[in-house]
Formats: structure tokens, sequence, C-alpha cells
């Protein structure tokens, strides 16, 4: 049993609360501190993003945090020193786009991932029936490489993505981008049901969370909830990294404690 299916099947809430943040935002060093609130709020799970130049699943808001840090300078190793500071305090994932694995090396980028502590792999433009050779690499290093399923998938393709499937599926809420939205799809649980009937995989749900109203409804279907556009946007608006680091902890908390209730 992998470390992330353990801590779904362990879990003490309803839904475990999983954060997100653009390695290397606003700074590498200012990153730290924002991980530093993620679990001082009561994270269970901390996924990092790898800036890329050209994130097609990614809205204006992670898309501008992914600019920012690669205006910064930050690359790959940098993300992944990140996750070895943190990977022995919380499981961390990392979402990566596959042309920054392309340049790496597939098994190269595995093997630093796992060396790094990182448990689970997301890579969002890399469809299930082409990722074959990359879920064999993950599994080589003991590395899950977590699978996206969209409300617009058809049975079939659930089918092929349950069957390879480990750690959790990432659920995506929406046929859309990332972004904080005011309200989520009233298909959302028929969706999550669909998947639900083909797998024991725990499902997270993701693009789109942004209250913890929201994350109160996504729990009563889904195992895991994932924000991240509404804590980029609270890191943006905050202006200096410790006025941002503390409202960032108070948003977590207040998610975390209707996940627990």
């Amino acid at each position: 049993m992998s470390v992330l299916q353990e801590l779904f099947d362990n879990r003490q809430k309803k839904a475990l609360l999983m954060p997100y943040i653009t390695g290397g935002y606003p700074s590498l060093h200012g990153c730290g501190h924002v991980l530093d609130a993620f679990i001082e709020g009561g994270a269970d799970m901390i996924e990092l993003g790898v800036p890329f130049s050209d994130p097609l699943a990614d809205g204006p808001v992670v898309q501008a945090s992914a600019q920012q840090a690669l205006d910064e300078g930050v690359t790959p190793d940098d993300v992944l020193e990140l996750a070895s500071r943190y990977s022995s305090r919380l499981p961390v994932v990392l979402l990566v786009y596959y042309n920054c694995i392309f340049a790496y090396g597939q098994d190269r980028f595995a093997a630093a991932a796992a060396g790094a502590g990182v448990n689970g792999l997301i890579v969002p433009d890399l469809p299930v029936d082409e990722a074959s050779e990359f879920i064999e690499a993950c599994r080589a290093c003991g590395v899950d490489a977590i699978l996206l399923v969209a409300p617009t998938s058809t049975g079939e393709r659930i089918e092929m993505i349950a069957a390879q499937a480990s750690g959790f599926i990432y659920c995506v809420s929406v046929a859309g981008v990332t972004g904080a939205r005011t309200s989520l799809s009233d298909r959302l649980p028929e969706f999550l049901e669909r998947v639900r009937a083909g797998t024991d995989v725990p499902l997270a749900v993701g693009f789109g969370v942004s209250t913890p109203e929201q994350a109160a409804a996504v729990a009563r279907y889904a195992d895991g909830v994932i924000i991240g556009s509404k804590l980029i946007s609270i890191v943006r608006d905050a202006g200096e990294i410790d006025i941002a680091a503390r409202a960032v902890k108070t948003f977590l908390s207040q998610v975390n404690e209707v996940l627990i209730k």
C-alpha cells in the first residue's frame, strides 16, 4: 500500500485537506512560509506545482504565479529541493507538466522525485492512453502516478483511468481550467458517483473550491479537497509574506474545521 493510499484509509475527517501552491511562489523563501502555513492550518497533504511556461490546465491566477516563479529563476530542481524539506512533515505530491518531465528525463525525474520524498506525481497534460511508460517509471520508484478524470470523461475512459490509478484520482470538478468559483456544479455528485462505481481508489476534487462551504459540500462525496487558486490569490493580495502566511493559515483552519465536523 502506498503512503497516499494509507493516508486516505486512516483519515480521521470527512475528507483530506490538500492545499496547492506553485513551487517558488511568491519566491523560494516566501513559498516556505506558505508551506509552513499549510501545515499549521491543518493540511493533510501538500501539493506543489512545478512552474511551467504553458500551463494549459490552469487559469489566470495559477498561470501568473507560475510566470512569477519562472521570472525568479525557479527550476524543477528548486521545487524538488523544496519538496525534500517538507516531505518528512507531510506527504507531498507534485503537479508537473509533461514537457518538464520530458526535458528532465522521465526515469530521472521519477527517481529524483522519489529521492526528494515525493509521494505522487500529477501530470495534467498526459492522457492515460499515452501514460504507460510514465506510470511504470513511477511504480519502479515507489511514487504514485496520479491520474485526472473530468466530467466529460466517457465511461470507457473512466475505466481506463481506474485500472491504472494509484494514490488517489484527481477529479476535475468542471470542464475548464483552474480558478476559484462562486459555486460548484450541481452535477458533481453524479460525476463522482460514476467514478466511484469503478474503483476503490480515493477520489480528490479540485478546480474551483474556494470557500469552507464549498469544501464541506465536496467532502460529502469525495475523499479529498484540493484548493489552489484561492490560496494563491490570498498570497498575491496580502503583499507581505508574513501577512500572507497568517491569512493562509486562517483560511485553511476554517476549511479544516468543516472537514473535521
